[in-house]
């Protein structure tokens, strides 16, 4: 699992494992894109960032306040070609990210002020890597009815590792076989499955999805029996 320590200390080149050298991105270019970011925040209400994926279980910054929240106009898809971390060039799998259409429920992390661009930069050292997400500041409807501003990681369709076809037969023998340094492709989709159930969040997408990859993972032990 991805700590605080291990991304103040990562080098992106090799800490996930390899990465083509022409999708890695340089530390001044994750910097330019969190001032460009930066630049669009639409007012000066706090800065709330959007997990539905990793972040939720495992986010490694420092926030002030957490909720459930409500994403209207996306979708979660394992859309984005994974190569490096829970996958490699030999055996890719998929990760997931956020398309057009639909809705989606996930936590909303209030950020302090006072540590934002260091919580941020750590942020994007973990997900910007090879600049395959938009960071987009979207409005959010909290648990409590607020409306809040998020940055939120949608994918990027112009990145040469976006794949359109995310059909649960299409990614569910990736997911099921593929892993990294990071670990394996389905134990990330597997505790996506356990928090949103334990969130009491619904995301009927990944239903078939999960049911299929377990399917392949029980057949290969049986095979290996």
């Amino acid at each position: 699992m991805l700590t605080r320590d291990f991304l103040v200390k990562a080098d992106c080149k090799t800490a996930y494992g390899t990465i083509e050298e022409s999708l890695l991105w340089s530390s001044e270019q994750r910097a330019a894109s969190l001032a460009a970011t930066l630049a669009c925040r639409p007012d000066n209400s706090p800065v709330w960032i959007f997990g539905y994926g990793s972040l939720m279980w495992n986010p490694v910054f420092e926030s002030d306040e957490v909720a459930s929240g409500t994403l209207e106009g996306w979708h979660r898809a394992f859309c984005l070609r994974l190569t490096a971390g829970r996958g490699t060039s030999l055996q890719p799998g998929r990760m997931l990210a956020l398309k057009a259409g639909g809705k989606t429920s996930g936590l909303a992390f209030r950020l302090p002020e006072e540590m934002l661009h260091e919580e941020l930069t750590l942020l994007w050292k973990r997900e910007m890597v090879t600049g395959c997400y938009l960071p987009t500041w979207c409005e959010l409807t909290l648990e409590d009815g607020r409306k809040v501003t998020a940055m939120v990681f949608v994918m990027d369709p112009r990145h040469p590792h976006y794949e359109a076809d995310s059909c649960p037969g299409t990614i569910a023998p990736l997911i099921a076989h593929a892993s990294g340094p990071l670990g394996t492709n389905a134990q990330y989709l597997f505790s996506l499955e356990q928090e949103l159930i334990k969130r009491g969040m619904q995301d009927d997408c990944l239903k078939d999805l999960v049911q299929r990859v377990r399917a392949l993972q029980t057949c290969k032990q049986s095979s290996a029996g």
